[in-house]
């Protein structure tokens, strides 16, 4: 038996490209940026950065699509394939590429005008409701406001948005 799965935690380098194949299959294809410090020989704290091509296919490519822009965080699962090419200077390199087979949404929203993704609903607190105070008719109780919370029956959860992931 053998396996092969991959879990990345990153950033998009570019926004998502979406296409479609003969068969109406939509693919996304996205650069994803992996990030760890490590402490040279020298004490010298470096970065060393590593880039993913990542293919996403069917509904999860169109939902990244929508969701999704340039610098924002991601969580990754999928396969990983090696693919050599020579560059421009003559030079054989190793580019990894990840098919995914799940994608979540991680980090907060930049712009207010982008729909939200289902990571990043915020549950706002409710206001509070002022109803009547006590009555005249009630001698003992001092006068002051009641305030009560709103339900959140009204807010949605991730789970009753409809999207998959």
């Amino acid at each position: 038996m053998s396996f092969n799965k991959i879990t990345i935690v990153g950033y998009l380098g570019r926004d998502p490209e979406l296409r479609y194949t003969p068969q109406g299959t939509a693919v996304c294809r996205m650069s994803v940026a992996t990030t760890e410090k490590r402490k040279s020989s020298a004490g010298q704290i470096e970065e060393h950065t590593t880039w993913f091509r990542v293919s996403v296919w069917g509904r999860q490519a169109e939902l990244a699509k929508e969701y999704l822009s340039r610098g924002r965080q991601v969580y990754l699962e999928g396969r990983l394939r090696l693919e050599e090419y020579t560059d421009r200077d003559g030079k054989i390199r190793i580019s990894p590429e990840v098919t995914a087979t799940e994608i979540q949404f991680l980090g907060q929203r930049s712009d207010a005008a982008e729909p939200a993704g289902p990571a990043q609903e915020q549950i706002r607190p409710a206001e509070p409701e002022v109803l009547a105070g006590p009555t005249a008719s009630d001698p003992v109780t001092p006068k002051r406001k009641v305030i009560r919370r709103r339900s959140r029956r009204g807010l949605i959860s991730i789970e009753e948005d409809g999207i998959p992931f």
